[in-house]
């Protein structure tokens, strides 16, 4: 009963969070529930943390930026990338491995409470991750969150150079073979930025998401 009502609090702070569009100045306490996780993604809000032991706020930027899976843009320098290195990729091998990975770095946006959280969400079917390999070892690789036709990057990381973005080539091509119809980069990277990466207004964005995320896709089937 507890953790019931406890879920229910979370729900109408988040309804308020999001209908009042005052999620920087309302940072999240105690568990953070992957239920609510996934209701926030499904109204355009994800959670960041401010350091690796801060508090976690909601986050819903305008502009936003997507890499339209209908125009994806493969640059030749990622072509001769995947030729000469031998990378192999595996989903959702070691999710843990990869979300501790993003977030072992000076200064980071996951925190133990987000591992958890995204760990709960991974095991759930919600969350994903994808593993570069090379020489038999895990060199890069980068996670996520998916829900129907919509896949929400989160982070990524890399031990060996171009890693993360060979993950970030295999994950494109996964999404595109499975119908998925939007990737959500969140922010315009140089990572991003090279796939074709283009914002868009909030608005505009949600429009995509309400559509996406009642497709029937699946991640790892």
């Amino acid at each position: 009963m507890e953790s019931l009502l406890r879920i229910l609090l979370w729900e109408f702070r988040l309804y308020l969070i999001i209908r009042f569009n005052y999620y920087y100045s309302q940072p999240l306490k105690g568990i953070l529930f992957s239920e609510i996780v996934i209701q926030a993604y499904s109204e355009g809000y994800f959670p960041m943390a401010e350091s690796s032991d801060g508090e976690i706020y909601w986050h819903s930027p305008d502009p936003r930026a997507i890499i339209p899976l209908g125009d994806v843009k493969i640059p030749r320098s990622m072509r001769q990338i995947l030729k000469k290195r031998n990378f192999d990729f595996t989903f959702n091998h070691d999710f843990e491995l990869v979300i501790r990975k993003c977030a072992d770095r000076e200064e980071t946006w996951i925190n133990d409470e987000i591992i958890q959280t995204y760990v709960d969400l991974n095991r759930s079917g919600y969350a994903q991750s994808v593993e570069t390999w090379q020489d038999g070892r895990i060199v890069g690789g980068l996670y996520g969150v998916s829900i129907g036709g919509a896949f929400f990057g989160e982070s990524m990381f890399n031990s060996v150079s171009d890693a993360s973005k060979a993950a970030y080539y295999a994950l494109i091509k996964r999404l595109i073979e499975r119908n998925f119809v939007l990737l959500d980069s969140q922010y315009i990277n140089p990572h991003t930025e090279m796939f074709g990466a283009i914002e868009i207004s909030r608005d505009y964005y949600i429009g995509l998401l309400r559509k996406a995320i009642k497709l029937p896709c699946k991640f790892d089937k």
